[in-house]
């Protein structure tokens, strides 16, 4: 190892230590009981904000908990129950056709492999590593729009699309942190780095940072 990746080793060891301190507790903030309530959760969570998600999941799931509940409510009542979220029409369309899917083909159970899950409708990537981290405990890293900023913000990568940053950010994060880079990385952009007004003084990586705000 040079002494310049020996450098950036160091430096995102410490990055990382320091959102360990931050956030001890990486847990998601969308409420939910079961695994299939999670991917509902995660679906509709889309472009949407987790505390208007979680507004509108604690009235749905007092309904719908499991692949029945939810073939039961049928279309028009879902649509009726999640307006309230953006692009709702298409998220209902598409958990109405997963939840199909998991009744038929997967006993209502949530696949636990990456290749099914990107499978079902309203499933990208991102969802799906979203899912195999936080039910399944798999060092997935999941890449929105919260860790594509900070990774360019802390130079942790030069990627301008998800799949590149998520390449990156597995090759330099250490193991240990690789379950829980993704949450810090979320919080820390949704309370402090935020997009348009971070709160850099309050910051514990102003000096790692490597965004210029001039």
């Amino acid at each position: 190892m040079t002494e310049n990746e020996k450098k950036i080793e160091n430096r995102v060891e410490e990055i990382c230590k320091r959102l360990t301190k931050s956030f001890p507790d990486t847990r998601t903030e969308l409420e939910y009981a079961s695994d299939y309530m999670f991917l509902v959760s995660v679906v509709l969570s889309a472009q949407s904000t987790d505390v208007q998600v979680n507004k509108v999941t604690t009235r749905l799931f007092k309904k719908c908990r499991t692949v029945d509940d939810m073939l039961t409510l049928g279309l028009d009542n879902l649509l009726q129950e999640i307006k309230s979220i953006g692009l709702y029409t298409r998220k209902a369309e598409n958990i109405m056709a997963l939840t199909r899917i998991l009744k038929e083909k997967y006993a209502g159970a949530v696949p636990r492999c990456r290749e099914d899950l990107e499978k079902l409708p309203g499933v990208g990537r991102k969802t799906a590593n979203v899912v195999m981290n936080i039910l399944f405990d798999e060092p997935a890293i999941a890449v929105d729009t919260h860790v594509l900023r900070l990774s360019e913000r802390l130079g942790l990568s030069s990627g301008k699309n998800p799949l590149k940053v998520e390449s990156e950010l597995e090759k330099i994060i250490p193991d240990v942190y690789k379950k829980s880079i993704s949450n810090m990385l979320v919080l820390h952009g949704r309370y402090i780095c935020k997009a348009k007004k971070p709160d850099c003084s309050n910051c514990n990586l102003r000096d790692l940072c490597e965004w210029d705000d001039d």
